[in-house]
């Protein structure tokens, strides 16, 4: 439990690194000559890349898999049970993993590049083999943003929808809750009425009151928002994600043509002016602003999205209902999401901000092609879904109106789902 919370702490720090370089850059500007932020330099935000990259390396490869085998081992058979035995077949473990690795590495080396200097090369650990392997996940975790970040956009308008009250138009709350409240009453009485014997029906009812209590908390919370609430807040927020949303896409459709005519575009294209010699952005500290609250923005649709995909719907912790194995596998997730988002917001052209210490040392950030193809994706896929986002309620009523809706045609069940109101009708978007 330590090193998960470690883990995350380190995700945080990764995920805070950017906004921080990207403000304090600003501020060096702003106050070139302040003596209280002298201890705010350049060679301090590089140190602090640094570390983030080596925190993030000894979690991904020595933290987390220390966990996961010592959440796994007994001890090892003739010695006294405890955490020392484990301890000690945990780090057995690790040793027989590495030489695995790095014999897998150096039959694969003599197969496809046999010659001195490459097997000496395999001598070089710290310096270069790590580095490429991380630079390896960090590739990985940015085709994973790829695929959840798009995903995550769409289903944050959703997410939102769900944690705010939305409008009452055409509805009336008093009597839902008259209705809801009879629902609560009768299946109490059924339950009250059903034998202890039989108990699957007990079961049944216990499930199905639980969710009209439910049901009852979420009609009680929208009766009890105010006017203000309910037709300022949530049509706010929803034209604000639409707004980060399209700039978002609009940021990497122009950084497309920027990679298409200028190469110094490119994430390795430049070395960059250094911390506090020029502003990172166009507009000052008020672009840098929107590029930090960018920057967030993509990092929660991301686990939004990431939760959100059918592959890892099961792996959402639940309160009181997670075992340590799937906590340290959603520390992994957070920890690769988060280190592959400084570069991705790089990549994207979402901040010029030129990465600093092993984060910039990956070797496809130099691809003209790899980055080219991840930003026409990008930009393709956040439209697809946003485009599906909005059309589903049209393309549902359509489909009522020509008779069609009882062919299934629609690929989401949840987007057809229509709720009954209390005088019988069905009302949809």
């Amino acid at each position: 439990l330590f090193l998960s919370t470690f883990t995350l702490a380190v995700s945080a720090g990764a995920v805070l690194l950017l906004p921080f370089s990207i403000i304090s850059n600003e501020i060096l500007l702003s106050f070139p000559q302040n003596y209280y932020i002298q201890w705010l330099n350049g060679s301090l935000i590089h140190g602090l890349w640094n570390l983030a990259s080596l925190f993030s390396n000894l979690c991904l490869f020595v933290l987390m898999p220390f966990a996961f085998f010592f959440l796994e081992s007994e001890g090892f058979a003739g010695l006294k049970k405890g955490i020392r035995a484990r301890i000690l077949e945990t780090l057995v473990m690790l040793i027989l993993l590495a030489l695995l690795i790095l014999g897998i590495v150096w039959v694969a080396s003599a197969l496809i590049d046999n010659d001195a200097a490459s097997m000496e090369s395999l001598y070089d650990l710290w310096e270069f083999y790590l580095p490429y392997l991380y630079s390896c996940i960090s590739l990985m975790g940015c085709l994973l943003l790829l695929l959840c970040t798009p995903v995550g956009l769409s289903r944050m308008f959703t997410v939102m929808g769900q944690l705010l009250v939305k409008p009452t138009i055409l509805e009336d709350l008093d009597e839902q809750m008259y209705i809801i409240t009879l629902e609560e009453e009768a299946i109490q009485r059924k339950l009250n009425g059903v034998s202890s014997t039989v108990e699957y029906q007990t079961v049944e009812l216990e499930c199905e009151l639980e969710k009209v209590k439910s049901k009852k908390t979420n009609l009680e919370r929208r009766k009890k928002a105010s006017a203000w609430e309910r037709n300022l807040v949530y049509p706010a927020v929803m034209i604000l994600l639409l707004i980060e949303t399209s700039f978002s896409v609009l940021l990497v459709a122009l950084n497309i043509l920027y990679l298409l005519v200028d190469e110094t575009a490119m994430p390795k294209g430049s070395g960059g002016p250094g911390i506090g010699n020029a502003s990172l952005s166009t507009f000052g500290f008020v672009g840098a602003a929107l590029e930090i609250i960018l920057i967030f923005y993509l990092m929660v649709s991301s686990v939004v999205g990431f939760y959100s995909l059918r592959f890892f719907e099961n792996f959402t912790p639940r309160k009181d209902d997670t075992t340590m194995t799937k906590i340290i596998g959603n520390c992994v997730s957070i920890l690769v999401l988060s280190s592959a988002l400084p570069v991705m917001s790089r990549t994207l052209g979402i901040t010029r901000f030129d990465l600093l210490g092993d984060f910039g040392r990956f070797n496809w950030l130099g691809n003209f092609y790899i980055v080219l193809s991840y930003n026409l994706l990008f930009a393709i896929m956040t439209t697809l879904c946003l485009v599906r986002k909005f059309t589903s309620a049209v393309r549902e009523e359509l489909l009522k109106a020509l008779g069609l809706d009882k062919l299934h045609l629609s690929n989401n069940p949840r987007d057809s789902e229509t709720k009954p109101s209390a005088n019988g009708h069905q009302k949809t978007l």
